[in-house]
């Protein structure tokens, strides 16, 4: 234990009042910093010590404990029980600086400065070694206690009436002693308050309580939250009586509120964010009769144009003009959300039916037409706007919110169609044959974390920028590649471009991140599939180690024996092989054991009910013994809270893929990433 000395501490103002006490001369009292270090003490403390003030003031309080104590870190162990719940009593023997022991009675409160930070300790001892005086210091334990503690506190019977009170709680509630005495706790309750008595529901076996909010009453009937603990002691006549103590939590129910509002708003519009709409959308699935809810996603036209131009700042006024806009216009049954960009998700409950639903969407299609002043312009402003009605019970957030999305971006392209531009799907496949030919797609990456906050590995995800059309999801591309044939050379396009990219990506460590490819057309099963890879690695440069291909569970389970070996031979060359959205496919073991894979991507299905559904935790962690049985890397995918990263942690699973980390992003952006750690 450490006793060098330190410079005084400032006395905290009630701790100088008690020190003062004319009724606390026979008690030994110790002001100490939050460490542990005697600030002051009074008399009574170096007639008991035997110390002089300049031989204890700025040591540590240790030095009056026999040495078995100090080895055990007791000293600090008390400070530590003190500060978590706001007092502390103990009985031991302790040591004069002659080295003579004296068994003593101990109380250690802690300080607490308003706005709730530890400000040091109030230690007050008595020596109870002559036996005749300990009853009556017993008798005087809760007087002391009640002097000290800054927390409100009071003694109850076991029917839950007041025996007594600390001045600490009267000022908490407004009332004198004598107004508290005698009453029943029920009565000090504010009726927003139903959680029955203080110490009535206590289980009697126990004989503690913790009770993280209650609501009391003040005598002006305004109502203040208070964390309440409770535990049984005895009377004097042998019966049991109830020690409660109040501590007031109001500060930390605000800062709790204003925590959940911007981790659910959107900073710019006060709307919504997106997990705000999804935990609002998953309070209503599954809706009381289907078709009841219906989910609008919405983007605006031309938002990239008006960033352009005309900067940053009035692409955040429109945006900030549209939710006004929206929060006036939209009734009271509607919720309205802002995900990213320009992005807006309107939902709808207690619809009633089809005609309805119509009448609403084109109300909404008027609230977005609207002309916006900016820089001296004349902005106007319109939407494409997907809906999703509710009708299956079985109904995920995640996917409605897909399905919303899609219907948009068709609304989009037949919006399109209408106002003279011929995008059907011929025209459609030749811009994107076109924009392969050319190597003219985009790509966003997703980082993929391990245990040691490192990346490992970049998911490479498709965007398509249409000339005439914006930007289209990886949904509306695949479907276009697939009526048109397109699949297997959108997925060679999309290895270039991965590849070329994830050259220049450097960590500070100087290990390579893998980039993962997700293969939909350009599959194993296909002749030269291995050929097409290695010409790929070779053409970019890359190294086939810095590969990792992605395929769904279902492809694998397909494969031929000589389509395996061709995979093993990549794999001899360094690619390596992912399982995506394992758990959905509903493959044999025997299958997954032969199958040439490194890594299993645990779907997200599995994933988001980490934390609120015990099942989904127990599957995850089903799976990733599975995999570690395998001697496969278990990445966890769709991340999106802190509570599902550290429970997937604490079921070892090996890295994580998600909002919660990175959204996908550009790869300008992703190298900052990087060099950011």
């Amino acid at each position: 234990m450490d006793h060098e000395k330190r410079e005084p501490w400032a006395v905290h103002v009630g701790a100088q009042k008690i020190l003062a006490a004319e009724d606390m001369r026979d008690y030994a009292i110790f002001a100490l910093d939050p460490n542990g270090y005697v600030a002051s003490w009074n008399p009574g403390a170096a007639r008991l010590g035997g110390y002089d003030s300049h031989e204890v003031i700025g040591r540590h309080f240790s030095l009056f404990y026999p040495a078995e104590q100090i080895a055990a870190d007791y000293p600090n162990w008390e400070l530590r029980q003190a500060a978590e719940n706001a007092f502390f009593i103990d009985r031991g023997w302790r040591i004069r600086k002659d080295g003579s022991r004296y068994w003593a009675h101990v109380v250690i409160a802690a300080q607490r400065t308003p706005d709730g930070a530890l400000d040091g300790f109030i230690k007050v001892v008595r020596n109870e070694s002559e036996s005749t005086a300990r009853v009556e210091r017993t008798k005087r334990r809760m007087a002391d206690l009640f002097e000290l503690a800054p927390a409100g506190i009071a003694l109850l019977d076991d029917d839950g009436r007041f025996v007594d009170a600390n001045g600490a709680l009267c000022d908490l509630l407004g009332y004198r002693l004598d107004e508290l005495i005698g009453r029943l706790d029920v009565e000090f309750l504010d009726p927003t308050d139903s959680g029955g008595g203080l110490v009535g529901g206590l289980t009697r076996s126990s004989g503690e309580l913790l009770v993280p909010h209650r609501v009391l009453a003040r005598s002006d009937g305004s109502s203040v939250p208070c964390q309440v603990q409770a535990a049984a002691s005895v009377r004097d006549d042998g019966g049991r009586s109830w020690l409660v103590t109040f501590h007031d939590i109001t500060e930390q129910l605000a800062r709790a509120m204003t925590l959940r509002y911007q981790a659910t708003h959107d900073e710019l519009t006060g709307l919504l964010n997106r997990r705000g709409f999804q935990d609002r959308l998953a309070e209503l699935l599954p809706p009381d009769k289907p078709g009841s809810v219906a989910v609008l996603f919405c983007d605006l036209h031309n938002f990239k144009r008006v960033n352009d131009a005309l900067g940053h700042e009035a692409g955040d006024e429109l945006l900030s003009a549209v939710a006004e806009r929206l929060l006036a216009g939209l009734p009271s049954r509607c919720e309205v959300a802002r995900f990213y960009g320009d992005e807006f998700v309107i939902l709808l409950h207690d619809l009633e039916g089809n005609h309805e639903l119509d009448s609403f969407v084109n109300s909404v299609a008027e609230l977005f037409r609207m002309t916006v002043p900016l820089r001296r312009r004349q902005v106007q402003v319109s939407a494409s706007i997907g809906v999703k009605v509710v009708e299956d019970s079985g109904s995920d957030v995640v996917a409605l919110l897909r399905s919303a999305e899609s219907a948009m971006l068709d609304a989009r392209v037949r919006g399109q169609a209408r106002s003279g531009i011929d995008h059907d799907q011929l025209t459609l496949e030749q811009h994107l044959r076109e924009a392969i030919n050319q190597n003219e797609l985009d790509l966003h990456y997703q980082p993929v974390i391990d245990n040691d906050d490192n990346v490992v590995i970049a998911e490479a995800l498709l965007r398509w920028r249409h000339p005439d059309l914006g930007p289209l999801t990886p949904d509306v591309v695949l479907a276009v590649a697939s009526r048109g044939g397109m699949l297997a050379d959108l997925d060679t396009c999309v290895l270039r471009i991965a590849l070329r990219e994830s050259r220049s990506w450097k960590r500070d460590d100087g290990v390579p991140v893998k980039v993962a490819v997700n293969l939909t057309g350009l599959r194993p099963e296909q002749p030269g599939f291995a050929d097409v890879v290695r010409s790929v690695i070779r053409e970019t440069g890359a190294a086939p180690s810095d590969l990792v291909l992605e395929m769904v569970e279902t492809v694998f389970a397909q494969l031929e024996p000589e389509q395996r070996q061709e995979m093993n031979d990549l794999v001899a060359d360094g690619v390596q092989f992912a399982v995506d959205d394992f758990g959905t496919g509903y493959s044999s073991l025997s299958v997954l054991k032969e199958l040439p894979t490194q890594i299993i991507k645990l779907d997200r299905m599995f994933v988001c009910g980490v934390g609120t559904d015990p099942d989904d935790l127990g599957i995850a962690r089903a799976m990733t013994e599975l995999a570690r049985t395998l001697g496969r890397m278990c990445i966890a995918e769709g991340v999106e809270t802190s509570t599902q990263h550290q429970l997937l942690r604490a079921v070892s699973v090996d890295a994580y893929q998600g909002y919660y980390f990175s959204r996908p992003i550009p790869p300008e952006e992703f190298r900052a990433y990087l060099a950011g750690g």
